[in-house]
């Protein structure tokens, strides 16, 4: 597998690298994915009002089967769906923006 590539598990998808800030957020920006700060220049980039990560953001397959599987505990899956948090500033406060959604 190449550098580019990344293992999506089954029953994740890829939903794509940008996120967009929220608006009127300012610097400084704090990006983190599943709790975990990312770095800029390796993990993402700023450009604009966007946040263009160099790998693709997973997440979770939705099907009403799978719930319901789930829900009687008959099988137990291991998919992952990555969140997408942002701590930025706003008229001089500290704000968090969670689960950011994720487009292509």
């Amino acid at each position: 597998m190449s550098e580019t590539e990344q293992k999506i598990p089954k029953g994740s998808y890829a939903a794509g690298r940008i996120v967009t800030l929220p608006e009127g957020a300012e610097a400084p920006i704090v990006v983190y994915i599943n709790g975990v700060a990312q770095t800029e220049g390796t993990d993402y980039n700023l450009r604009g009002n966007q946040i263009l990560f160099t790998r693709e953001i997973l997440k979770e397959q939705k099907s009403g089967r799978r719930k319901m599987i789930m829900l009687l505990g008959v099988v137990g899956f291991y998919s992952k769906n990555e969140t997408v948090d942002v701590q930025y500033q706003q008229n001089g406060k500290t704000e968090l923006a969670p689960d950011l959604a994720v487009q292509n």
